[in-house]
């Protein structure tokens, strides 16, 4: 259940931060780059069942 909700607020995060949205057009690829890294380490724990 924890890695459920954690994964729906990382996808979330995720779409906030794609610089295509007027709010984070300066701010490069960093954060969605460093989000899609921990999205990725995210969903590796769940499969293997340590979340």
């Amino acid at each position: 259940m924890l890695g459920t909700i954690l994964l729906i607020v990382l996808i979330l995060m995720l779409i906030g931060a794609v610089p295509a949205w007027p709010h984070s057009a300066g701010w490069g690829y960093g954060p969605s780059g460093g989000l899609v890294l921990v999205l990725v380490i995210i969903i590796v724990l769940v499969l293997m069942g340590r979340i």
